[in-house]
């Protein structure tokens, strides 16, 4: 078994731990990390449900090694949350009913958050176009664009930091 050592940053934590060289992100932070938030849908990469945020950008955790985390900061679904609170994002997703299942939920969020920092004006093209990367069996998608427009809408109303 070849094993590396890894350091990174999770949800705000540094963690220090040994991997096999061929652990996928996904799995490590599900079965070493015990953050069962990150869902593994299709392990190609296709569904979106294993996003998380690696440096503040979104991917595929299921094709990211742990190794290749090394040294980085990771954010997953349960970074979102502060002392029990959720996040914005999370409370318009609960407001406008747009988790259904829930599994897809968590990519759904890791995806947005992203798009949200990124660009807090997206338009409503701008939004379909971004959660066309993930996949949703049961919503139809309707709440999970209502969700993201009402928390662009309050980003808009919101003073300036």
């Amino acid at each position: 078994m070849d094993l590396q050592k890894i350091r990174l940053i999770v949800n705000g934590k540094p963690i220090a731990r040994e991997v096999e060289s061929r652990l996928n992100l996904a799995d490590f932070l599900r079965h070493d990390l015990t953050l069962t938030g990150t869902h593994v849908g299709c392990e190609h990469g296709v569904c979106g449900s294993c996003t998380v945020q690696h440096n503040g950008a979104p991917v595929r955790s299921c094709l990211m090694l742990a190794v290749q985390a090394d040294g980085s900061e990771i954010t997953t679904v349960e970074g979102l949350a502060t002392r029990n609170e959720l996040g914005p994002l999370q409370q318009a997703f609960k407001k406008h009913h747009a988790l259904q299942c829930g599994f897809c939920t968590p990519g759904f969020l890791m995806l947005t958050v992203n798009a949200l920092e990124t660009n807090p004006d997206l338009t409503d093209d701008e939004i379909i176009d971004l959660l066309s990367s993930n996949l949703c069996r049961c919503t139809g998608y309707q709440n999970i664009v209502k969700a993201v427009r009402s928390t662009v809408a309050e980003m808009r109303r919101a003073p300036a930091r």
